[in-house]
């Protein structure tokens, strides 16, 4: 355990979490971001039209208009937010929140200069600081609501992490390979010790505090020492591909995303058929998408058994990603195949 004697200021990985959410910022490219932004926009502005207008023939008027004076410069700000979105993120939260205030303010100014001088009535919105006002005060509960959002859902990111604990590996692993390992004690010495070294160093990553997102690499290197060891008890049953084309190895994923699922693939593929057979692993970039697919032979349970890990996957994907990441499975001809799909994040984003 960590000696926190000389750090006054830290604190336990649940207080930091909520600490971080107090102050988080949404991100700008996330589609669930921008279509609740949108609509909380637009519902704000049909609120404003139903006080404004004197009768329900007159709202629609009212509304049209709201709507393209409020519709342009929203959508402008998203635009400017979303492309640049990475630097804003290299940021301290409190100076990228003062920078969304800073490009509402200066684009509502500038809007309403140029309504001002295109509408024939003038000051039909009223003058440039009650605009900005209104403006900012949009904003703040924009923000208002994310954070709450944030705090929200920091629990539960919690949950999914202590989840993730209890599902990482199953007991019939465990018993299973120290069995394979006592077979090998007076065959094959050298081996078993090997062995049992991979088994350590599998559970000492499995049982460590895990974070909030991993580098890739060591979810692979993770995967990797998983199979290494069914690999020695299957054998020749067991055959393993590996595709990793050019994805950045630092792309950041949720922890223990591929062992659960490199588990079922063993567990319901291979186990359960009839004869050797193969696990197909490809990871690939597409765009600014990370897709991480897994193939095994359709076995007798393929499909019926593996629904925990997938829907223990499928949450925590929904709570880090929102609506942009997704999860496929289903049998693909004589093969059974898992396919996730999540947006690009690192540790440093790139210029």
């Amino acid at each position: 355990m960590q000696d926190t004697s000389s750090a006054p200021n830290a604190g336990s990985p649940q207080q930091n979490t909520r600490r971080d959410a107090e102050h988080a910022l949404p991100d700008w490219r996330n589609l669930g971001v921008l279509l609740r932004i949108i609509l909380g926009v637009n519902l704000l502005v049909v609120l404003a039209s139903l006080i404004q207008a004197r009768g329900f023939y007159d709202w629609l008027g009212v509304f049209l208009a709201n709507s393209i004076w409020a519709e342009c410069p929203l959508l402008f700000n998203l635009i400017v937010l979303a492309l640049m979105r990475n630097q804003l993120k290299r940021c301290p939260p409190r100076l990228e929140a003062a920078l969304v205030y800073l490009l509402v303010g200066l684009t509502t100014l500038l809007y309403q200069d140029a309504w001002h001088y295109l509408s024939p009535s003038g000051s039909e919105h009223g003058s440039a600081l009650r605009a900005l006002l209104l403006a900012l005060g949009v904003t703040w509960l924009m923000l208002f609501y994310f954070r709450l959002r944030a705090r929200h859902f920091a629990p539960r990111i919690e949950e999914a992490r202590l989840q993730a604990l209890n599902a990482r590996i199953r007991p019939h692993f465990l018993f299973n390979s120290l069995n394979t390992v006592l077979g090998l004690i007076r065959r094959e010495p050298k081996r078993a010790e090997l062995a049992l070294e991979e088994l350590s160093d599998l559970f000492r990553a499995l049982m460590r505090e895990p974070r909030e997102l991993v580098p890739l690499s060591e979810e692979i290197a993770l995967g990797r020492q998983y199979l290494d060891l069914e690999k020695l008890r299957l054998g020749e049953r067991l055959r393993i591909s590996w595709d990793v084309r050019r994805v950045p190895l630092e792309t950041l994923v949720p922890p223990l995303m591929l062992q659960p699922l490199l588990e079922n693939a063993v567990h319901h593929g291979i186990e359960s058929a009839i004869g050797e057979g193969e696990i197909h692993v490809l990871i690939n970039m597409k765009g600014d998408m990370l897709t991480l697919s897994i193939t095994n032979p359709l076995g007798t349970s393929s499909g019926r058994g593996n629904h925990m890990a997938l829907g223990n996957i499928r949450a925590r994907l929904a709570l880090f990603y929102d609506m942009e990441a997704k999860l496929e499975h289903g049998p693909r001809e004589l093969s059974y195949q898992v396919t996730i799909e999540l947006p690009c994040r690192y540790r440093n984003p790139p210029l």
